[in-house]
């Protein structure tokens, strides 16, 4: 192994430098402790060894799932209200998941209260009981949540790949189970599973963190140990038999693009292959350097994306690849991946394509340690797969092995020496004869619009084909908004809009979207401000009262506004640990000077802990008036029925004539200077700053092409960099967008030594562009990209509610993606070559550059 690799592999051993304590209470309950003195972070995690293939007579009813969402409705110590309510006044987060084979009930809260998140998960695992009124609620709740996966095109492939690729183990059942089997289900089914599974002889609970060891074994005793041993009778699951054909299944529903997955099976992590297998599938399909993407997207468009997962349980597996292409090339990338596989058993694998996802492991692995939580689920998942919680150490122990030959015979003896499962799902061959509800056309409506007497601004999008239905409030805000001093208020205010109001507290609020299955989230940009809300269509009003009360009725609580003020300045914090965002900080403050946009939405610490209450509300209060205030509904809905109740919400706003948005008069850049900072860190970023055109600039569409061509794979300047000089890890461009100004800038990550390399191939590149020499091969496939991301970053109703908020905000063509192509395609080389020489001129640049 090359030492630089070698070296890698070293930083993994202060991951497991400390050995984590593993004991096992008398009543048979597995304990893993990793404390981490110092942290001031704990999770606690309690994993029950049971999930959906554990159902037996019950298979395929999704009991673990239904259970999952009951445990946590009440104890016969604690109402369920009380169980969030005593973890949040805690500091703390509560959630669960269920997999295949596992259900993972976790806090994280902090370290001191380690012993609270104890006793609330011991009661919640032994002593739920299960309120046969929350039963039948929640299982409203889940039916819900199982139409949308049958709505979903990505859960509609996955669920038929699973079924394809397995016809006896009950991989192929559902975890959430099927609509009807789980419809039929009663309290005593649930109350059944729950006591036969939810034993301590059948849990790991496992606390990683900051806290006591001393207090913790005690608390652990105190809230674990109580509980009876009791039968854990084993559950049959039947081998799943070699596949003796290939399992090919092409499916039509109601969608625009074809999306396909190709699976084959393979044995499980311990198998001597395991790594090998794990390093095929990054050099096939992780990454826009991967072979697969690399050959099929970026060279043969034959699809939009492509990946490969090897997905391995302790005795069993999936390797499988999904990709997204245009329903007249499926049958072409299909045969293309066929013979990229073929191609790349024959010719084999370089020693350099394993060190890089060798690489990519040994940081996913690293990343994986980040947080408390990342850690304990790293311990869990090896515990309850491999009976081993330190399995990770020793498989990455037996990576390190991993030799190209052994990659080759990965793919010859367990992909192409295997019959595997092919399954797409792709448009209803003729749309028109598809069955369309009666209330519909079957095509989008054009979108509905209106301004109020107030001036705001409503927008309507029905669209009945998917049974969702977004809601996007939206203004101009932002940086430009924000009083000196008070830089990261709009992004603060925006998060704290969806937290307290005078009718619910933060918690209410949460619980309350998510028993609908909804989603309720604050949105910020560097010009806008607002609030976004999903929900299912029968739950409309719910979401118009949610939207209403975050508008009208905020409480800007001490306490929220001291959670989400940390919050904010953690992640400026955690911000500092990226070479590559430091960089970009430093660049905008250089760039911009007093402009507003000299500090991205985040804001600055200083001014955050500044921040009081009455700051935020003042804010609002600009903000939130009737000129300034976009309403913009996609989704299934009838407008004659939904537009009075959206009009009543937007007439409630005052009308402020005088609302104007502010324009800064800074002459861009603020400092044309070349700087160098210095950081502790191994690599060094270079970083380029030119004025660019704002969002309606008349030369914003070729600002869009210019960015494409300089950035990606296939462009020139990264085919140059990084390809042909090896110069860079990665290099293209970006740009920060304002209103009417912007920062048009490029950014490479290097080698120290090599940053005036770099720069000088950047600046080649734009003088290639200013002397009009992109070829016109070039220019048409970076019209062909944009148009297709455009096209394809519309498909959701909440993309389409954003797209349509910010157009009626900014004064653009409202459904502009006839217009947008229409622009694209009208940029030449010629007025490239003004863009580069009016705004990238290298005498008018900031330049920063970040080395150790």
């Amino acid at each position: 192994m090359p030492a630089a690799l070698a070296a890698e592999f070293k930083l993994l051993d202060t991951l497991w430098r400390d050995e984590p304590e593993r004991w096992v209470l008398p009543n048979g309950l597995t304990v893993i402790l990793r404390p981490r003195p110092g942290e001031p972070a704990t999770s606690v995690q309690a994993w029950v060894k049971t999930g959906s293939i554990h159902e037996g007579a019950n298979l395929g009813a999704g009991l673990s799932h239904f259970l999952e969402h009951m445990l946590f409705k009440g104890t016969g110590r604690r109402a369920g209200r009380d169980i969030s309510r005593e973890v949040h006044a805690h500091g703390g987060y509560i959630n669960a998941y269920t997999s295949f084979d596992r259900t993972v009930y976790y806090i994280n809260l902090p370290s001191e209260h380690a012993p609270v998140a104890l006793d609330i998960l011991g009661d919640a695992v032994f002593g739920s009981t299960l309120p046969a009124e929350e039963v039948d609620r929640e299982k409203q709740v889940i039916l819900r949540e199982i139409d949308m996966g049958l709505d979903d095109p990505d859960h509609q492939l996955w669920q038929a790949l699973f079924e394809a690729a397995y016809r006896e183990h009950p991989y192929r059942q559902p975890i959430i189970g099927h609509r009807d089997v789980f419809a039929a289900t009663s309290r005593q089914d649930l109350l059944d599973y729950y006591q036969s599974r939810y034993v301590p002889n059948n849990l790991i609970l496992v606390v990683a963190g900051g806290y006591d060891p001393a207090v913790v074994r005690s608390a652990i005793k105190q809230a674990f140990g109580a509980a009876p041993r009791r039968r854990l009778a084993p559950v049959f699951i039947p081998e799943e038999p070699p596949a003796t054909t290939p399992r090919v299944l092409h499916l039509e529903s109601d969608v625009e693009i074809v999306r396909a997955g190709l699976a084959w099976q393979i044995p499980g992590t311990t198998h001597p292959d395991a790594p090998a297998l794990s390093v095929l599938a990054l050099i096939l399909g992780h990454g826009d350097s991967s072979i697969l993407w690399n050959n099929l997207r970026e060279r043969a468009r034959l699809v939009h994306e492509i990946d490969a997962v090897s997905w391995m349980q302790r005795d069993h597996g999936l390797f499988y690849l999904t990709l997204v292409c245009d329903p007249k090339r499926r049958d072409r990338a299909l045969a293309a991946v066929a013979r990229e596989l073929r191609a790349a058993a024959t010719r084999g694998f370089t020693m350099a394509q394993v060190r890089k996802a060798m690489r990519q492991l040994v940081v996913a692995e690293i990343n994986g340690h980040k947080t408390v939580e990342g850690q304990a689920s790293r311990l869990g998942a090896a515990e309850l797969g491999e009976g081993d919680c330190t399995f990770t150490r020793s498989y990455y122990q037996r990576l390190r092995q991993v030799t190209p030959a052994a990659v080759r015979r990965a793919l010859q003896r367990h992909v192409l020496g295997a019959c595997g499962a092919t399954v797409t799902l792709n448009p209803h061959k003729d749309n028109a004869a598809a069955p369309v509800p009666s209330k519909v056309t079957g095509t989008r409506i054009a979108p509905l619009t209106e301004t109020l007497a107030n001036g705001s601004r409503l927008v309507m999008q029905p669209d009945a084909r998917l049974p969702n239905l977004h809601l996007r409030l939206l203004c101009l805000g932002g940086a430009v908004f924000e009083a000196s001093g008070q830089r990261g208020a709009a992004s603060l205010l925006a998060t704290l809009l969806t937290r307290d109001t005078t009718r619910r507290s933060a918690a209410q609020v949460a619980a309350t979207i998510e028993s609908a299955g909804g989603s309720f989230y604050p949105v910020t940009g560097n010009n806008t401000l607002g609030l976004a809300i999903e929900v299912l269509p029968v739950d409309v009003e719910l979401a118009l009262e949610l939207l209403g009360d975050a508008m009208h009725r905020p409480k800007f609580t001490q306490a929220s506004l001291d959670v989400e003020r940390d919050a904010q300045i953690a992640a400026i914090a955690q911000d500092d640990d990226d070479v590559l965002t430091i960089g970009r900080k430093r660049l905008r403050r250089e760039f911009f000077g007093d402009h507003p946009l000299a500090h991205d939405t985040q804001g600055l610490t200083a001014d955050l802990r500044a921040l009081k209450r009455g700051d935020l509300a003042h804010l609002l209060r600009r903000l939130l008036v009737g000129p300034n205030v976009v309403l913009s509904v996609a989704g299934d809905f009838t407008p004659t029925k939904l537009a009075p109740k959206l009009r009543r919400l937007l007439r409630s706003l005052p009308a402020a004539p005088d609302f104007t948005v502010p324009e800064p008069k800074v002459k861009l850049p603020a400092r044309a200077t070349d700087c160098v900072e210095q950081q502790p860190r191994e690599q060094a970023v270079v970083l380029q700053g030119y004025r660019g055109p704002g969002v309606k600039s008349a030369d914003f569409h070729i600002a869009e092409v210019a960015d494409e061509l300089f950035s990606g794979m296939s462009s020139r300047l990264f085919e140059r960099v990084r390809e042909e000089k090896g110069l860079a890890y990665y290099v293209r461009a970006a740009r920060v967008i304002g209103l009417q100004t912007g920062m048009f800038y490029f950014y490479a990550g290097t080698a120290p030594g090599q940053e005036t390399a770099v720069l000088l191939e950047i600046e080649a590149e734009i003088t290639r562009m200013a002397k009009g020499r992109i070829t016109r091969r070039e220019l048409a496939d970076c019209q062909t990209r944009l148009i297709a991301a455009r096209r394809m970053s519309l498909q959701t109703n909440g993309a389409r509610a954003m797209h349509a908020a910010l157009n009626t905000l900014y004064g653009l063509p409202l459904d502009d993606l006839t217009t947008y192509e229409a622009a694209v395609r009208a940029v030449t080389v010629k007025r490239l070559a003004a863009f580069a020489r009016d705004y990238l001129d290298r005498q008018a640049c900031t330049q920063v550059v970040v080395r150790p």
